[in-house]
């Protein structure tokens, strides 16, 4: 069995528009195509308008005469065309579902989706033992909605939620969906939005029993071409939604299993899943531009330390900070600016904590600290010392950044939930005195 390569699976016909045409444009062309997304191009930059954006624009009354240039839209990730299809695996932590094959010279080829990875997984390799339900806890954000629910009720959540869809259900029944491909046509045919839901939801819906195997998931996908799989349960009782990319993750540990039994390509394979394992491992627990835990990773070693304190009767506690008008450092100097700002903050803590301590990015501009065997008077004086520490470097561009602290100790009884909650009020109230400070909530 061979990895296809990209320019094998890409699709070439690709909808695009060019950065400095209008909202207008854009919105016009994926009406004619009947896309809920367009690629965006500026050069050799790519980036995605999506009926999501649309749907956000219009509740602000953006006046669409303005030029796509004029927003911030998400950057695709690209890939070169004469890659192998393990080169993707790497982007399948992004919500983004696109990726842009690229030519040597850094034009756009092609699009890869996980629809086209999805549909290169031979459905008779898979793990016929695993099921749905061992997948739910993987997705939680999932958006649902009563069937007497208004229509404005329903998009304003998505576009707060940045869901792509949302579940319409009559009791626990699964009766109808709302995806963003619905929305544009909500926006063009200009609905009274106070209507229940029902009105203008995709019904019926079908659905599949969360004990159906991996297997048959990835035939109703194929077959049906869709991007998500509503599960039931034995009464029919919607239990939630699986994307594709789960399915794609799952698949490629099978994948790795099965591509050893083909002697013939032993030696290549072998070095290949070794290094693409590595980098799938290490994907599942570090955030990939900080090189800190990610909030999975960082919530595991939450629970194993907690239980360390509880033995030991110990203390612990935990620090939240984030950057003051981070979006103005964005809106100003750029996202890659922005980002090198999130390197170097992180190089700063990393240099003041000690070995036993725990740090990771919650999200955004947003970090937690986990500090064992620490009192909350340590945890304040640390915090204290952070800020300062921040205060005073000079970022590149000459570019100076404060920092604002929430700081609360943990308790016995504690989850990650609770106590993120504690340390998020502090930081509320630091950012209320003004930011650049250190609040300690002691509740």
């Amino acid at each position: 069995m061979k990895f296809p390569l990209i320019y094998e699976i890409a699709t070439k016909d690709v909808v695009n528009i060019d950065i400095n045409q209008t909202l207008a444009e854009a919105i016009d062309m994926m009406y004619k195509y009947n896309h809920r997304n367009i690629i965006v191009i500026d050069k050799n930059r790519f980036f995605i308008l999506t009926a999501n954006d649309i749907l956000k624009l219009k509740l602000k009354s953006c006046d669409f005469s303005n030029k796509i240039s004029s927003i911030d839209l998400e950057v695709l990730p690209t890939i070169n065309k004469d890659e192998n299809i393990l080169d993707t695996m790497s982007f399948l932590e992004r919500d983004i579902e696109y990726i842009c094959a690229t030519d040597d010279e850094g034009n756009l080829f092609g699009l890869v989706t996980y629809t086209d990875i999805i549909s290169h997984i031979d459905p008779e390799s898979l793990m016929e033992n695993y099921r749905l339900a061992d997948l739910m806890k993987m997705n939680k954000n999932v958006q649902k909605i009563s069937k007497d629910s208004s229509t404005k009720d329903a998009l304003e959540g998505m576009a707060e939620n940045n869901y792509d869809c949302v579940v319409v259900l009559e009791g626990k029944l699964p009766i109808g969906i709302l995806t963003t491909k619905d929305i544009m046509n909500l926006i063009k045919n200009r609905p009274n939005l106070d209507s229940d839901v029902s009105e203008y939801m995709s019904t019926p819906v079908e659905s599949l029993d969360e004990n159906s195997s991996i297997k048959e998931a990835i035939n109703f996908m194929q077959v049906k071409h869709f991007k998500r799989i509503v599960t039931t349960n034995s009464d029919g009782e919607f239990t939630g939604l699986i994307l594709q990319k789960e399915l794609i993750s799952l698949s490629y540990s099978r994948w790795a299993i099965l591509m050893k039994q083909y002697s013939s390509e032993l030696s290549e394979i072998n070095t290949l899943l070794e290094d693409k394992s590595k980098k799938f491992e290490k994907m599942a627990s570090i955030d990939q531009l900080t090189g800190l835990y990610n909030r999975y990773k960082f919530t595991e070693l939450f629970v194993l330390e907690y239980h360390t304190m509880v033995q030991r009767d110990n203390k612990m506690s935990l620090i939240m900070l984030d950057i003051d008008h981070f979006k103005k450092i964005n809106d100003r100097y750029g996202h890659n600016i922005g980002d090198t700002v999130l390197l170097q903050l992180s190089n700063i803590l990393l240099r003041h904590l000690r070995n036993v301590d725990i740090i990771g990015r919650w999200g955004g501009e947003e970090f937690l600290i986990l500090l064992p065997t620490a009192e909350i008077e340590n945890a304040k004086k640390l915090a204290e010392k952070l800020r300062l520490s921040i205060e005073e470097y000079d970022m590149d561009n000459n570019l100076k950044i404060t920092t604002s602290f929430g700081v609360t100790e943990i308790k016995q009884g504690d989850d990650i939930k609770s106590a993120v909650k504690r340390a998020d009020d502090a930081l509320y109230e630091a950012k209320a005195k003004g930011r650049n400070c250190v609040v300690v909530n002691t509740q």
